[in-house]
Parts: structure tokens; C-alpha cells; sequence
């Protein structure tokens, strides 16, 4: 009995320790990461790619999402659109919203990936799902065009309807378009200008 009772309380000791050991890691990369966004808020993108690029390698989402946006815009590194798509991609993989919907954007770009249009609309339904306005403006003008989706107005007004209703203005624009024209839904003049004014209030030249 007693060495039975032994081997429990080792055993508890062992997953508190291993517990312990995974928090103490978890704050740690915390810190790291917010130290990292902080250098990159405050411009100094070589402490921030530091911090950004050994999270990232230890898997942090967060940090290759980071880390794929500076590679995307040469700060701190030589612009690589290669090197930004495969960070981004291994950010998206583990479900990083935005991530997701800028993967979308460089399949339909071709950027640091070969053009692909279906991928495209798979990255943006997985973001807009998630409920990112950009991806849900980007679906929307997918099935709106027929661009890697049948053409599909009915599903364009659902999710420009979503973007819309976040107070995203290109969205607004588009219900205001459809709804001028009828395109998946009944033609309402009324419906138009109500989208159009809050389209123009949010400085959408077009609208105003």
C-alpha cells in the first residue's frame, strides 16, 4: 500500500511540474510575442523579426503570422513573398483568422504561391466563417463574379450583407449596387440608397 501511495504522489508531482513547465513556457512566449509587437509597433522591425521569427519557429501562430506579414512588406528583411506565403500558410493551418483570409488574398494574387483561384475562395470562406469582414467582403465578390464559385448573387448579398452590417464600406456599396440592379434579391430603390448613405458616410467615393 504505502508504495503504491509513493508512486501516486510521484506521479501528481511529475504532471504538476509538466503542468508548471507548459505555463511557464506559454508566458514566456507571451512575453516574447508582445515584446515583438511592441518593437514593430514602434518601427523597430529588427528586434521585432528577432522575436517574431524564433516564436514562429517554435510554432506560435501569432508570430508567423507576424513574421509572413514583414517578409510581405520588407520590413526589417528583403521583400520575399515566397518566404511571407509559407509563414502565413503554417499561420493559417492553425486557424489564425487573419492569416487565413491573407493566404485567400495571395492565392487569388499569386503572391509567393501559384495563382489559384478555388484555393482562394477556400482561405476566404474559412476566414469569413470566423467572421473576418475582409474575407467576407472577398467571398461575397467571389460569388458575385463567379470567380472560383458558380456565380451566385444569392450567396454575394449573404456575405456582403454580413460585411455590411460590421460597417465595412465596399460591402455596404455592394448591397447598395444589388439591390439598385435586383441581383439576388427583389429590386428596392429604397434598400439602395439606404446602403449607398452608409457606404458615402463612410467616405466610399463611389457612393457619395
Amino acid at each position: 500500500m504505502w508504495v503504491h501511495e509513493k508512486m501516486r504522489v510521484r506521479q501528481k508531482t511529475i504532471l504538476f511540474l509538466s503542468l508548471l513547465s507548459l505555463l511557464l513556457a506559454a508566458t514566456s512566449a507571451s512575453a516574447d510575442f508582445a515584446a515583438g509587437a511592441a518593437a514593430y509597433k514602434r518601427g523597430d522591425y529588427k528586434t521585432a523579426l528577432k522575436e517574431f521569427k524564433s516564436l514562429a519557429q517554435q510554432g506560435d501562430a501569432k508570430a508567423q503570422f507576424g513574421l509572413g506579414i514583414m517578409y510581405a512588406k520588407g520590413q526589417g528583411v528583403v521583400r520575399d513573398f515566397s518566404q511571407s506565403g509559407r509563414w502565413v500558410r503554417k499561420a493559417a493551418l492553425q486557424g489564425h483568422v487573419s492569416a487565413q483570409f491573407y493566404l485567400g488574398l495571395f492565392f487569388a494574387k499569386g503572391l509567393g504561391v501559384a495563382r489559384d483561384i478555388d484555393q482562394a475562395v477556400n482561405w476566404y470562406r474559412k476566414a469569413a466563417l470566423q467572421g473576418h469582414v475582409p474575407a467576407q467582403f472577398s467571398l461575397g465578390f467571389m460569388y458575385a463574379n463567379g470567380q472560383g464559385v458558380a456565380r451566385d448573387y444569392a450567396q454575394a448579398m449573404k456575405w456582403f450583407g454580413k460585411a455590411a452590417l460590421k460597417g465595412d464600406a465596399l460591402s455596404q456599396y455592394s448591397l447598395g449596387v444589388m439591390y439598385d440592379k435586383g441581383m439576388g434579391v427583389a429590386q428596392s430603390r429604397t434598400q439602395a440608397v439606404k446602403w449607398f448613405g452608409k457606404a458615402a458616410l463612410k467616405g466610399h467615393a463611389l457612393a457619395q
